[in-house]
């Protein structure tokens, strides 16, 4: 959590390796991610990272179901079972043949979410997935993520700034100007 600005989605992009630490290191379940070259990262984002982006971030010429599978098929891990799981999860079954513009933004949203599961990913980062959703969209997808997560085995780190979504996630952090605040503010 943190106020805008205070560099939530810079380590999101950062644990992505999307983007590279001024100084100092990032390390997640042992792999160092400052020592990698460019395509280690790609691999790395490829096989072990499941993105879900505020803005959906859709391939608009791809059907739902090309949409659901893209990040999977890169990966190697495309298990048409498993995106039939996903698919009836999170409601769009009978949309799969759709594309991104021909649904609703909620709807968009679940696809981002699908796409990043489809992978059997073992970390999901998620910048501010409910932010642009209405309230009652964002709590049906808030409730979506938690429980497809928790079915997938992954680990899921969430950027938000709002109190009612951190307060239902396991733990959370708080950050002001890129520092971590302990629990007395400081």
């Amino acid at each position: 959590m943190g106020e805008s600005g205070s560099g939530k989605s810079t380590l999101l992009h950062l644990i992505a390796g999307l983007d590279k630490a001024d100084s100092g290191c990032i390390n997640v379940d042992g792999r160092a991610l400052h020592t990698l070259n460019e395509r280690e990262l790609a691999d790395w984002r490829r096989c072990e990272i499941g993105l879900i982006f505020q803005q959906f971030n859709l391939i608009g010429s791809l059907t739902i179901a090309n949409n659901l599978a893209f990040q999977a098929r890169l990966a190697g891990r495309y298990d048409p079972l498993w995106q039939a799981q996903l698919a009836e999860q999170l409601g769009l079954s009978e949309l799969l043949q759709r594309y991104p513009e021909q649904l609703s933004g909620g709807q968009q949203q679940r696809v981002a979410l699908g796409r990043a599961l489809a992978s059997r990913p073992t970390l999901v980062l998620a910048d501010e997935p409910t932010g642009n959703l209405d309230e009652a969209t964002s709590a049906q997808v808030l409730k979506l993520i938690l429980e497809l997560v928790d079915h997938s085995g992954c680990t899921l780190l969430m950027v938000t700034h709002s109190p009612h979504v951190a307060e239902q996630l396991q733990e959370r952090v708080v950050l002001r100007a890129g520092r971590i605040l302990d629990n007395e503010g400081n």
